[in-house]
């Protein structure tokens, strides 16, 4: 089956085919690892965090603002 194929089939499925798929997608990427590309951002966030820690703010934060509750 084609990755064509494989989307145009997805719509079809029901919502618990779905998530069972997702599932499995999920647990591929993350036996994968990241990528050389996502280390480099990751490696770059913690050294600008390492820098300057005051600069952010709890997830808590961020997610409420976000959210539109701060």
């Amino acid at each position: 089956m084609s990755k064509t194929e494989i989307l145009a089939e997805l719509p079809r499925l029901s919502a618990p085919e779905r998530a069972e798929i997702l599932d499995c997608l999920w647990h591929l990427e993350e036996a994968a690892g990241p990528t050389e590309r996502e280390k480099t951002l990751l490696n770059e966030a913690q050294a600008n965090y390492d820098a300057n820690p005051s600069a952010g703010a709890p997830w808590r934060e961020v997610e409420a603002r976000l959210r539109g509750r701060a």
